[in-house]
């Protein structure tokens, strides 16, 4: 038996109650990067919404690592010619958020997601002697960087899939800014970015889903934010089910295996949504106790982490802002 639930399915919920400044919003509905997108936009910002879309549209163009006309297929073939400023700067930033992150993300991973079949909807559990293969062309030291141009070692393949949707959700920010949108709410496919505050001058309220039932209205908590990026990651979101083994599709890139720690989702809150984008699998990847001692040697982020013995762990910078549900049985600690 095997059971999917695909990358559409949003790992954070959107609450937001009902304003006079709702009559003047514009949204925009899509399908990019394998999910659904919508850009929540107030104001005169229609324009402004649509050319955001546009803008991640022709991001995808660039970073897909399945369509043979983008920039990402053409490195993964061999091609080594120039690429645009954006794969570039893309690339460069997945490479040394693999270095800060000791290898937890990694964006050489992709022939592994591949042979899971993460990447095609074809999935299966690989032989060992497969992994092993694919582990050799693992690792960050096999991307070169020279100039415009990126080049890969032999057999080596990447994928931008743990960054690209956060990079897209701060394009679309950005334009939204410089055409004069004070208040957005940009949902790509669960990234959340937004773009102030709501249009009633009131924090954004964003519900962290329920990780075993994450199709359930109810959250675990609310968030309460302003002009920030939220990410959420957890094996929850893509798997499938073989031999009564459920496998996610967040893969360990030091064992090729599907992650299965002590946490169930991590949730980032900060500035920038490529940072929070990336950080919210490498942290996953890392297991609680990593990932805890990672957010004190950096706190260029805030974090809340649902762990499988039922703790909600918030760290201090945004501990005051959450708000436990009613709904669940959880302790809640705060990380200092």
């Amino acid at each position: 038996m095997k059971r999917f639930i695909p990358i559409l399915l949003l790992i954070i919920s959107i609450i937001i109650t009902s304003c006079k400044a709702d009559e003047r919003k514009t949204t925009v509905s899509f399908f990019s990067m394998d999910t659904y997108m919508s850009i929540d936009a107030y104001g005169d910002s229609s324009e402004a919404a649509q050319k955001a879309k546009n803008r991640v549209l022709e991001l995808e163009k660039l970073f897909s690592a399945t369509d043979a006309n983008s920039e990402i297929y053409a490195i993964n073939s061999g091609n080594f010619g120039s690429v645009s400023p954006e794969t570039l700067e893309l690339t460069g930033f997945a490479v040394e958020m693999s270095k800060k992150t000791g290898g937890a993300l990694d964006p050489t991973i992709y022939p592994i997601l591949r042979e899971w079949g993460f990447t095609t909807g074809e999935y299966r559990v690989p032989d060992s002697e497969t992994l092993s293969e694919l582990l050799k062309n693992v690792g960050i030291e096999n991307v070169k960087l020279n100039g415009n141009s990126i080049s890969l070692g032999e057999g080596v393949m990447i994928d931008l899939g743990a960054v690209a949707k956060g990079y897209a959700s701060e394009e679309c920010a950005k334009i939204l800014r410089e055409n004069c949108v004070a208040s957005a709410l940009i949902n790509l496919g669960g990234n959340i970015q937004l773009v102030g505050s709501r249009p009633d001058g009131e924090p954004w309220r964003i519900g962290v889903a329920d990780p075993l039932e994450p199709l359930d209205d109810k959250n675990v908590g609310i968030l309460s934010v302003t002009d920030c990026a939220v990410v959420t990651s957890g094996n929850y979101q893509r798997f499938f089910i073989e031999n009564d083994t459920v496998y996610g599709h967040i893969i360990d890139p030091k064992t090729g295996i599907p992650v299965n720690n002590d946490l169930l989702s991590v949730t980032v809150i900060a500035n920038d949504g490529t940072l929070c984008d990336a950080l919210s699998t490498a942290l996953f990847v890392m297991g609680y106790e990593k990932a805890e001692r990672y957010w004190r040697d950096n706190r260029d982020f805030e974090a809340v982490f649902i762990t499988k013995n039922n703790t909600v762990c918030v760290t201090s910078g945004i501990y005051q802002n959450f708000e436990l549900s009613e709904y669940f049985d959880f302790e809640l600690v705060e990380i200092k």
